[in-house]
């Protein structure tokens, strides 16, 4: 998967986890979408005033890092 993923603990500091997903603008440009958790809640942050465009790869990329994000989203609110 080529969606990166930041570290849950480091050194006893919670650090926020995060997932990448590799994605081109409409003029074919490399962009991310960066997908996290925020007390419980899935965030999803696009590419600034652009728009995505995915392969079908990369779409299964992003639904993979959206379920992720709720499994952790739902754990913060227990």
């Amino acid at each position: 998967m080529s969606a990166g993923r930041g570290s849950e603990e480091g050194d006893g500091v919670a650090v926020r986890k995060d997932w990448l997903i590799s994605c081109r603008d409409v003029a074919g440009r490399r962009r991310d979408i960066i997908v996290f958790t925020d007390r419980g809640r899935v965030v999803m942050v696009a590419p600034p005033g652009e728009t995505a465009v995915l392969s079908p790869l990369e779409v299964g990329r992003l639904r993979a890092a959206l379920r992720d994000a709720v499994v952790d989203a739902a754990a913060d609110l227990e």
